[in-house]
């Protein structure tokens, strides 16, 4: 059976007749206006986000989904940070799918809306569910654009859509079922088909050793689950000398907290303590996807924090791989001693530019909530590039401060050169955690993003269902893209 999703646009003005998108034209010509006509019976116009469906009005499509775009017009809103008309044409286009998926219609057909890109977006990310641990199944939808089409832009938003989708279902994924060995063999996967351009490195913990990565081994050895230094390299650039852009994304693949144990109401969401790492590593399958002409190196330490009698206590020292001391005074505070490490290790690939991801602090969920990623940088130039490609995403992100106020809270410590944690730990921690990731930068180009507000979605996100949230992948891999096509 076939579906068919089609866009409206609101009235200017009252004496407007209904304003339908170039393709719902096509088709409402093609039944002799019976679409507008029952558009205009069927109730007061629709207005965006909202749906209507109609049964019966072509032989081809048993029910057809009408879905509100809003006002056609402007575009890019300087208050809002985002392209209104892709956000808009996301949204609708999500509604019009999930309604024929309900009706198990498993084949629909999408009107692009003017932007097939973020028409197909919205169907990929809209009708993405997590229930392959479930008996019981959605039914599985396949889309394709109506009408005439750039069938490229459509092509790129389902490899955009794709890609967050893989960091969803990464995160989604039960910690017992996503171990740090699992998590690198998942994305070795993925990257098979583009062999020929990814060199994948999953380095053991003897590797791990030998790099004196003191601070990485410090949390792992709480748990039973080995550790893995999982390493990506995509040469998509013809110029193999060409420096790489290196991100670098926490992977945490179970967060007890260690022995600060973290209370146990909502601790079953700290399966997706390891976002930084799925949406780092889903950027990178995606750009190889899009034969991006650019070098990436990605870098995940993956492994649980958990309580044990080998596990991290309050007030131990640990050495960094740059040799900087750590006083631990929380576990719980481990993300960022991970990160320290395999951020220490980026800079041995003279990268054009570092970005990290990492679910690092609930501080940040505070600030900022899931309205955008907090972006921490020691670059105007990064942050230019950042923030551009998240307005045409919608998956947004905010400059934050790393102000040396905060550096001299994290650097006045009892026993060792850093603490792991600020010195008023009620105060600013989102912005404490990313001056101490700051003591292991050199790099005139790093950018950190706090992506722990954006880790899960409850409705903020109309095209997104309510879990985890797979975010900022697409704004990662629209940053690379245009990285890529400057000179």
């Amino acid at each position: 059976m076939w579906g068919l999703v089609l866009g409206v646009y609101e009235k200017q003005s009252d004496n407007d007749g209904i304003h339908l998108t170039e393709a719902a034209a096509a088709f409402d010509r093609s039944i002799s206006g019976k679409l507008s006509e029952m558009l205009s019976i069927s109730g007061p116009p629709l207005k965006k986000g909202k749906s209507r469906i109609f049964y019966g009005l072509h032989q081809d499509f048993p029910s057809a989904v009408v879905v509100g775009l809003g006002k056609s017009g402007t575009c890019v809103c300087g208050k809002e940070n985002w392209n209104n008309c892709k956000e808009n044409i996301r949204a609708a286009v999500s509604v019009g799918c999930r309604q024929l998926q309900d009706l198990e219609v498993a084949h629909v057909e999408v009107d692009p809306c003017g932007d097939g890109q973020s028409a197909a977006e919205g169907a990929v990310l809209g009708l993405f569910e997590y229930d392959e641990l479930k008996t019981k199944k959605k039914v599985r939808v396949t889309t394709q654009p109506y009408g005439s089409v750039d069938s490229a832009a459509w092509q790129k938003g389902v490899l955009y859509g794709d890609g967050q989708n893989l960091a969803r279902q990464l995160m989604e994924a039960p910690a017992n079922h996503i171990t740090p060995t699992v998590f690198a063999n998942s994305i070795e996967q993925k990257l098979s088909p583009f062999a020929h351009k990814v060199a994948v490195h999953k380095r053991p913990q003897s590797w791990i050793e030998s790099e004196q990565m003191g601070a990485f081994l410090s949390v792992s050895k709480g748990s039973e689950e080995p550790p893995i230094f999982l390493e990506l390299h995509y040469k998509g650039s013809l110029d193999s000398a060409q420096p790489p852009l290196v991100l670098v994304g926490k992977g945490i693949t179970f967060d007890s907290g260690g022995i600060s144990l973290k209370p146990s109401s909502g601790m079953d969401a700290m399966r997706a303590d390891m976002g930084g790492a799925a949406t780092v590593c889903s950027a990178i399958v995606t750009a190889a996807a899009l034969k991006l002409p650019i070098n990436i190196i990605g870098l995940a330490p993956l492994c649980e924090n958990m309580p044990s009698g080998k596990a991290n206590k309050p007030g131990d020292v640990v050495r960094a791989k740059n040799g900087k001391t750590i006083q631990i005074d929380n576990t719980d505070a481990e993300g960022r001693l991970i990160l320290a490490d395999a951020l220490c290790y980026a800079h041995s690939f003279k990268p054009r530019a570092i970005i990290n991801a990492a679910t690092l602090t609930g501080a940040i969920d505070v600030a900022l909530g899931s309205a955008a990623a907090g972006v921490f940088t020691n670059s105007d130039w990064l942050w230019e590039r950042l923030h551009k490609a998240s307005i045409v995403t919608g998956d947004r992100v905010w400059r934050m401060p790393l102000f040396q106020h905060y550096t001299k809270q994290i650097t006045e410590s009892a026993l060792a050169d850093l603490n792991n944690i600020g010195k008023y730990s009620r105060s600013g921690g989102a912005c404490t955690a990313a001056a101490f990731l700051r003591e292991f930068v050199t790099a005139d180009h790093w950018a950190h993003l706090d992506i722990a507000g954006v880790m899960t979605n409850k409705d903020e996100v109309p095209y997104l269902r309510k879990g985890m949230s797979g975010r900022p992948t697409r704004t990662l891999v629209e940053f690379a893209a245009g990285l890529a096509s400057e000179p």
